[in-house]
């Protein structure tokens, strides 16, 4: 069982940046792929960006590449989401999401994502 607790979420104004963490609970961290999803009020959990083990591999959606940077620090078992340039679209709950390496490294669906924290806010104004 891996426990995910994600933080930094907050308002911010449009242009701004925001830095989301993610810590989690598991000694194995090294062995699960991560990844970063959001969901805005009325809409389906959208997948934002995604990283291997070992960090060598990331993956973007379109809208936020660019403007997003996903990394991890294994040694701290944790993993990062810089956010840049926000905008108002970008407002959601954000989730920290776990992949079982065992079932491949990469994924951008939500039922390939074994465990979940519970979310953090961002908020940009306009």
């Amino acid at each position: 069982q891996v426990t995910l607790v994600e933080s930094g979420g907050g308002l911010v104004q449009a242009g701004g940046s925001l830095r989301l963490s993610c810590a989690a609970s598991e000694r194995t961290f090294s062995t699960y792929a991560m990844a970063w999803f959001r969901q805005a009020p009325g809409k389906e959990r959208e997948f934002v960006a995604a990283i291997i083990l070992s960090g060598g591999g990331t993956y973007y959606l379109d809208s936020v590449k660019g403007r997003f940077t996903i990394s991890r620090d294994n040694a701290k078992n944790a993993v990062s989401l810089q956010m840049s340039s926000l905008i108002p679209e970008d407002t959601a709950v954000y989730y920290c999401a776990a992949r079982d390496s065992r079932r491949g490294y990469y994924a951008r669906l939500v039922r390939d994502y074994d465990y979940w924290g519970q979310g953090t806010q961002v908020t940009v104004s306009s």
